[in-house]
């Protein structure tokens, strides 16, 4: 393989302001590379070192990595703990009554729990599951809306050692039912429904119509949580209401100490084809990804107030809601709705109302946002801001800067975070008082993760150059398996050519800093005319001109070039049409052979309203190459926020 090229040319730097570096838990260079080199001289000490450190153990672990199993590592093996202890118990003697959850509702309802609270609640449903028989290993579908519930659902589950497996409360009863059936579900933690935008949206519905699918013997109970009073079929042989079956059970329910790589949960990967993927992670090691991070990229502090804007359905909301700050006894802000109801202006109102600290969100959101209201945010009291964070995709320049002037106030750092549903936590990103940041970089990777960039075959590229982003030693919270199917694990993650190098499916370029630029998926690299390029680069030019709010790219087979570039642009104003959609494509196309060359103009633009986009707010790239192409879609769509786009979208071509 050539290696792929980078095109994108960014050379503003923002270095962490003095105040902000001085009280940093990693403060400047010194105190990064200081981490890097004590991880480099000795790797399992290192990690070995903060996992005694950081973990209330029960059974205090002596085998560190074991790689006698390759690739199916093992971390702490021989140590015990329970992840409901870490996030909870832990806290009662010095916190027990501060702040844990700050729920606001899809109406504006705010909830606050603190951490005795949620001991307690969590203590009586995982009674409650015990009562249904749920016990060690036991898997549990989770199909929630974004609540205390679910939070209290997953940290019940893991007291008592079942496995659970949440499933994002907007996928079909199809998707749900292949879920059920791969992971052997004994039980299913439902709602009557959810709220979204002030709609409603069924919930239990859609349970029974998977278990109608057949396959589902393994499923005894169904317990269901009333959120929205809407009326239901309840199974009497098998339906349980929630609040009854907590109702009698006791505050306490004592841990249930598991081994550190004990499963504690299996999530399925969205947006492919074929069979669901289920991302298996252990205990010890997971959890010790997730307190590391939001201490070292979240620079998490005991006052902060911190928001990740993630749905528990996806690994996000696991690590950086359920898990890693509770885990450090932090104060979370948990939204119910969206953010664009009862207008754009929501995100912003809940920081200025709950004087949110640490805000965490994708490029995606920031982009919709932008194009809703770019002046917003000036309306609204957000001094209490002090970090910023994005996940999900790369971030393109010019959203990054809108996000650091407008939002920021340009005195807040922005961690643009690179890691996967299979890397359990961070990989690459700033540690804010320490690593000066480039808009659109992940910067470099954290310490004691050994990240590089190859060519297929797995040969080193040297200094700057693009190619395979791959991890070269294993962490604590990475991937333990594929959930029943050991050798799709191993041919996916660590294919023969590369050995024993960890493939994680992105590209990336390396520029003469060291600093990583992740330039979109494997799959959607586009080779032009002998030459390889990134879509991210690309759709950051776009989304660089001031009519554009957002772009995505895709490639096309063509005859003579090998693929030809096709764009899909949502402008900050209305879908233009006819000659006026001309006019603009023409404009775009020179903007783009201005600021990266001709070699990646468009070869088509097509205009929508929006993008296809799954309800977490990732755009599905897969479903507009198929456009692209003219193929039909025939795939489970049910993700979909918004479904009618692409009917308009395939009628677009200028």
């Amino acid at each position: 393989m050539s290696s792929i090229e980078s095109v994108l040319t960014e050379r503003r730097v923002f270095a962490p302001h003095d105040a902000f570096r001085q009280a940093a838990t990693v403060s400047g260079m010194e105190g990064y590379l200081a981490l890097c080199q004590a991880a480099e001289q000795d790797y399992t000490g290192f990690w070995a070192e903060l996992a005694r450190n950081e973990i209330d153990w029960h059974t205090p672990f002596s085998e560190i990595l074991d790689e006698s199993q390759a690739p199916f590592y093992r971390w702490f093996a021989d140590g015990t703990l329970n992840a409901s202890h870490n996030c909870i118990d832990r806290h009662l003697a010095t916190r027990g009554n501060k702040t844990a959850l700050i729920f606001e509702a899809d109406d504006g309802t705010v909830t606050n729990i603190t951490y005795k609270e949620l001991h307690q609640r969590v203590c009586r449903f995982a009674n409650a599951l015990k009562k249904q028989g749920i016990g060690l290993g036991d898997r549990v579908i989770i199909y929630l809306p974004m609540s205390i519930e679910a939070i209290v659902a997953m940290q019940a589950c893991a007291r008592i050692g079942a496995i659970h497996s949440v499933v994002f409360g907007g996928f079909s009863a199809k998707s749900l039912h292949e879920r059920i059936v791969d992971v052997g579900a004994k039980l299913i933690i439902t709602a009557d429904g959810g709220l979204r935008g002030g709609k409603a949206v069924a919930l239990k519905g859609a349970v029974d119509e998977a278990l109608a699918l057949g396959g589902c013997d393994g499923v005894e109970k169904v317990i269901a949580y009333q959120r929205t009073g809407v009326e239901i079929i309840m199974n009497p042989q098998r339906d349980l209401w929630w609040h009854e079956v907590e109702a009698a059970e006791n505050d306490y329910c004592e841990p249930t100490w598991v081994s550190a790589e004990h499963p504690l949960f299996i999530l399925y990967t969205s947006g492919s084809t074929g069979t669901p993927k289920g991302v298996q992670h252990s205990t010890g090691g997971y959890l010790l990804g997730t307190i590391m991070s939001m201490k070292w990229v979240f620079d998490h502090k005991a006052t902060d107030i911190f928001w990740c804007t993630a749905d528990v359905g996806w690994i996000t909301g696991h690590s950086y809601v359920a898990y890693g700050p509770l885990a450090l006894g932090s104060t979370q802000v948990v939204f119910e709705g969206i953010p664009t109801y009862p207008d754009a202006g929501r995100f912003w109102k809940m920081i200025e109302q709950h004087k949110v600290s640490i805000f965490y969100t994708a490029p995606t959101a920031i982009r919709s946002l932008i194009k809703l209201g770019g002046d917003l945010p000036n309306h609204y009291d957000l001094s209490s801001l002090r970090l910023l964070g994005t996940v999900g995709e790369p971030i393109n320049p010019e959203a990054w800067m809108w996000y650091h002037k407008v939002v920021g106030k340009e005195r807040c750092p922005i961690a643009d975070t690179w890691w996967q549903t299979e890397t359990g936590s961070h990989m690459i990103a700033p540690l804010p008082g320490a690593i000066p940041a480039k808009p659109g970089s992940c910067t470099r990777p954290l310490p004691g993760i050994i990240v590089d960039i190859v060519e297929e075959d797995g040969t080193h590229i040297d200094g700057t150059g693009g190619g395979l982003l791959v991890v070269k030693k294993p962490w604590p919270s990475m991937i333990r398996n594929i959930w029943g199917n050991p050798e799709r694990f191993r041919k996916a993650y660590f294919p023969e050519e590369l050995k024993g190098l960890y493939l994680a499916g992105d590209s990336a370029h390396r520029d003469e800093d060291g600093y990583f630029w992740i330039m979109g998926r494997i799959d959607d690299v586009l080779n032009v005319s002998g030459h390889r390029l990134g879509t991210m680069e690309i759709e950051s030019a776009l989304v660089a001109n001031p009519l554009v709010a957002e772009a995505a790219i895709v490639g096309k087979p063509h005859d003579i070039k090998g693929e030809s570039i096709v764009a899909y642009v949502v402008l900050k104003g209305e879908r233009p049409e006819g000659d006026a959609a001309k006019t603009i494509a023409a404009q775009l196309r020179d903007w783009v052979g201005k600021e990266i060359g001709p070699i990646a103009k468009p070869d088509e633009i097509r205009f929508g309203e929006n993008l296809p986009k799954t309800r977490s707010g990732k755009i599905m790239r897969r479903l507009l190459r198929s456009l692209a192409k003219g193929e039909e879609i025939t795939s489970d769509i049910s993700t979909l926020d918004n479904p009618a786009i692409l009917e308009q979208l395939k009628h677009s071509t200028i």
